[in-house]
């Protein structure tokens, strides 16, 4: 027996009804997802590189940092390890209720990113990907020196995504391992690290680069120094600065964007030397740090 035409069109509202209110509780799902915070990690102060572009981009966002500041320095770890570090960072991050997840160190990004992605269902980022794609961009003669920790550089990743976007692209890679340590000394501008980036770059000069990706957040600590050996014909491709891009193109795509009309909330955890990394922080952003929290795994 077929449905009478009154009940047919009570069904009809009835359907319009609960559309209306999936519409309705989809938008209030966002709206509050938007409203949570971004978490990064990194191993240490470097992070907080990305952490500045990504303020300066996304005011309006609340963010949480995590360094990690005990095990520093990742480059010289196995993958093994370094994949445990960086999960031990995720899941504390994901515990925090954030929305996007920014993998602020080059080596957790080269080694560790395919399996954090897999753990979750927020949108997680590497540093890697962004400045590698700048690169492409930017370079004219197709010479394109990388420079990372020693596990950056054994993971060739840079060269797969470069050489997956343009093969004719020539990558010179090097490992700069003393530049971590310089910078999360504060030492930026002084004869040590000029003296230490004149042995690792000139090698890359005599290459006839015109593109380098300071391919570790630490370097860009270091970019006086860098910039003073390398000359004025080799573009610097800050990966901190192109993943704050990717990471605004995410929100907005994604509708995880805070509202326009406030300022974000930022709270910075570290596992080690809360007063270092408060001090060196400070001097690199040019304000106080506050809120640093020292947490123990």
């Amino acid at each position: 027996m077929g449905l009478c035409p009154v009940s047919i069109q009570l069904s009809f509202k009835t359907l319009q009804r609960e559309e209306s209110a999936l519409r309705v509780g989809y938008f209030l799902v966002r709206m509050e997802k938007g409203k949570r915070p971004i978490g990064i990690f990194d191993s240490g102060v470097g992070g907080l590189t990305v952490f500045k572009e990504i303020i300066a981009l996304q005011p309006c966002e609340d963010i949480i940092y995590l360094g990690d500041t005990a095990r520093i320095p990742y480059g010289t770890r196995s993958p093994q390890t370094i994949l445990k570090y960086s999960l031990q960072n995720t899941q504390f991050l994901l515990g925090q209720g954030i929305k996007v997840l920014v993998v602020a160190c080059n080596t957790s990004s080269a080694v560790s990113l395919p399996h954090l992605q897999q753990e979750s269902d927020i949108p997680i980022i590497g540093v890697i990907t962004p400045g590698a794609r700048r690169a492409v961009e930017v370079t004219q003669n197709k010479r394109v020196g990388v420079i990372g920790t020693e596990a950056t550089v054994r993971s060739q990743t840079y060269e797969r995504i470069i050489h997956g976007i343009d093969s004719q692209i020539k990558v010179v890679s090097r490992a700069c391992p003393l530049f971590v340590p310089l910078a999360e000394e504060g030492w930026a501008d002084n004869q040590v690290t000029r003296l230490t980036a004149q042995s690792y770059l000139s090698p890359l000069r005599e290459e006839m680069i015109d593109t380098l990706v300071l391919g570790c957040t630490h370097y860009p600590l270091l970019k006086g120094a860098i910039k003073e050996i390398m000359g004025d014909g080799v573009w610097l491709v800050n990966s901190a600065q192109e993943t704050a891009k990717e990471v605004k193109r995410v929100l907005h795509d994604e509708d995880l964007a805070s509202p326009d009309d406030r300022n974000g909330r930022y709270r910075f955890y570290i596992t080690d030397n809360a007063e270092r990394f408060t001090k060196i922080g400070g001097i690199f952003l040019g304000k106080e740090l506050r809120g640093v929290e020292e947490i123990e795994w």
